[in-house]
């Protein structure tokens, strides 16, 4: 058995990482109620955005558009958004795992994945999977400002007006609660036919239905419309993966911490039985002293 010493040191060694853990928790914790809030401002915005992209396609068949195109998926752009820190549970490694499987799978079929990547921790991973990272971004994984989400919005723009991906597919953790965060995989270029076909105007507020003049033509306003609409796009979804990333580091820190909590007991516990027994033993050695003299 393990000396009082011993397990003192052990007690003080594991309250001190509850007192980390602790602090950790309760900093996820504000930090998730601000990009909640963000991501709650955030998506009324993007669906009226979806709205104004999709309506002048529907209602004049003919608009084309660059980042429109529809061509033969030969090579994808395939973007997972990871945190720049660890300690948060599955988050990284569930948005890593969907994307090396989403490769895996798309190899299969043919298809070339370029890799592009978002967070710290997913940039290493790839490179300890000797993966070739064409652009990597890191550093506001956990506050996102709309510049870093314009900056990757025109780097994606760019590869696939210049044909070098035929497609762009963003793999990311949606936030639902601080317990619930689901890995989905968002294509974003092309804008896929489902979303186009699928609009329905009877959704849209009673003001704005109906017959609508658009000044100047449909093909102009949507070359604007699109960047606009991929930046937000890609805006949303680093909120996402924000607010995800405190939750799951907020869950991660809480378990921590009760963990430890248990642990401290449990050492306590040992620690007054080993105490209580050297006691005792020192009881014995006096009595069975006495009784030889």
């Amino acid at each position: 058995m393990a000396s009082q010493q011993d397990i003192k040191r052990r007690i003080r060694s594991v309250s001190s990482t509850y007192k980390i853990t602790k602090a950790m928790e309760l900093v996820s914790a504000a930090k998730l109620r601000r990009s909640q809030r963000r991501i709650m401002a955030m998506r009324p915005y993007a669906d009226r955005m979806l709205e104004l992209i999709t309506r002048p396609p529907r209602r004049w068949g003919g608009c084309t558009a660059a980042l429109l195109e529809d061509r033969e998926t030969r090579s994808i752009a395939l973007v997972p958004l990871t945190g720049d820190r660890g300690l948060a549970g599955a988050f990284n490694a569930q948005v890593l795992r969907r994307a090396f499987t989403l490769e895996h799978d798309l190899q299969a079929q043919g298809i070339e994945v370029k890799w592009l990547v978002s967070g710290k921790r997913g940039r290493s991973s790839l490179r300890f999977r000797k993966r070739e990272i064409d652009t990597a971004w890191a550093g506001f994984s956990d506050r996102p400002e709309f510049a870093e989400a314009q900056a990757i919005a025109h780097h994606l723009g760019e590869l696939y007006t210049n044909r070098s991906v035929d497609a762009v597919l963003l793999v990311y953790n949606r936030f639902g609660s601080a317990m619930v965060q689901t890995v989905v995989e968002q294509e974003i270029l092309p804008l896929p036919k489902q979303v186009l076909e699928g609009f329905d105007e009877g959704s849209m507020p009673a003001p704005v239905r109906g017959e609508v003049l658009y000044e100047p033509d449909p093909e102009v306003i949507l070359a604007r419309l699109i960047p606009a609409y991929l930046e937000t796009e890609v805006f949303r979804a680093l909120l996402e993966s924000a607010a995800s990333e405190h939750g799951a580091r907020m869950s991660a820190m809480r378990n921590a911490s009760k963990n430890a909590e248990e642990l401290i007991e449990l050492l306590t516990l040992i620690m007054n039985r080993a105490r209580q027994a050297a006691i005792t033993q020192e009881i014995l050695e006096v009595v069975a002293g006495a009784d030889a003299l």
